[in-house]
């Protein structure tokens, strides 16, 4: 588990010190043992859940105006935007 941990850490370009490494570790183990103990729960007869609250908006659907290209790029390094748009590395191969 803990090369999980170091695999998504480098994904998201994260340095962990190696006490983080371990209790993300622990911690990931926690939470994927008990999504795995929802396996064994009897779901016989409940009807699947499509979402939303009885259908009902939560808000109102009105149009906002987003931020602007510039707006958007500001924070990012200059080694990192081109031509107004986002440089990522792969990470499909």
């Amino acid at each position: 588990m803990r090369a999980d941990v170091q695999r998504i850490a480098a994904l998201a370009r994260l340095e962990l010190t190696e006490a983080e490494l371990d209790l993300f570790a622990r911690q990931l183990t926690s939470i994927l043992e008990y999504a795995d103990s929802l396996q064994s729960v009897d779901t016989a007869g409940v009807e699947p859940y499509a979402g939303g609250v009885s259908g009902v908006p939560l808000r109102e659907d009105v149009p906002v105006a987003s931020l602007s290209r510039v707006d958007a790029l500001r924070n990012a390094p200059s080694a990192d935007r081109d031509a107004g748009t986002f440089i990522v590395p792969k990470v499909i191969g």
